[in-house]
């Protein structure tokens, strides 16, 4: 379900902390119209227009930036660029309702992940360090009216306990705190994953990754968060569209 509550200043577990705390779940039914079935479910998706994409965890680590901007790859402060397989992500956000979806324009989409070395930046981990100041791997674009968004960024890296993926947040209405959101992650199919674990600095990490599969997360409704994806001579093409009810 959306949630009207606002996340202006984020808590700062450790990924691990967080991955125990929520014991490897996360609430992802899916919502048709005004009836609520399992995502596991696939037959009510073939009878209705749309469906609501399923929410999970922000997870690590949500930062209110403001960082306006398509390429995301860079730190602003020093202009370095994040090292990696370029993906370009195309998200279309969807207003739903009684089966049927339009664009909803003028929506604030977040999207952040972590690294080639599964490190996130402007945040003190653990286990991967303090990266505080540094704002590589985020930004937003405001939804145009076919409901759109472009962001420009690497292929993302893991940590551990979790699968290759993307976190987003959707708000209506940022400053309000009557503002709806939306928060999900996506997902990569393996077999391009296992193609980019090929390619340097890739193939440099030594520490094992999780499948899809054996992530705790991606199996509560991961398998409707999957982007659709292609490759083009050295680059990645991701898209997806993101159902949500207001």
């Amino acid at each position: 379900m959306n949630s009207k509550q606002k996340e202006n200043k984020p808590t700062l577990l450790s990924r691990r902390d967080l991955f125990l705390l929520l014991g490897g779940t996360t609430a992802a039914s899916v919502l048709t119209g005004c009836t609520n079935v399992e995502s596991s479910s696939t037959h009510l998706d073939k009878i209705v227009g749309c469906v609501v994409s399923p929410e999970q965890t922000a997870g690590p680590y949500f930062v209110d930036e403001r960082l306006n901007r398509v390429d995301i790859r860079s730190n602003p402060k020093d202009k370095s660029i994040k090292s990696g397989a370029i993906l370009n992500l195309e998200l279309t956000i969807l207003q739903v309702s009684n089966g049927q979806c339009k664009p909803l324009p003028d929506a604030m989409v977040d999207i952040w992940h972590c690294d080639t070395k599964g490190v996130y930046s402007d945040v003190d981990d653990y286990y991967s360090g303090d990266t505080r100041g540094q704002k590589f791997l985020r930004g937003y674009q405001m939804t145009d009216k076919k409901g759109m968004v472009k962001f420009k960024t690497i292929y993302p890296g893991w940590y551990e306990g979790r699968t290759v993926h993307i976190h987003y947040k959707v708000r209506t209405s940022p400053d309000s705190s009557s503002g709806y959101e939306h928060t999900s992650q996506l997902y990569f199919d393996e077999s391009f994953t296992k193609d980019v674990q090929k390619l340097k600095p890739y193939s440099e990490r030594k520490s094992p990754r999780v499948t899809n599969s054996r992530d705790g997360i991606y199996r509560r409704g991961g398998d409707k968060l999957m982007l659709d994806l292609a490759k083009k001579g050295n680059e990645y093409f991701g898209k997806f569209s993101v159902g949500i009810v207001l």
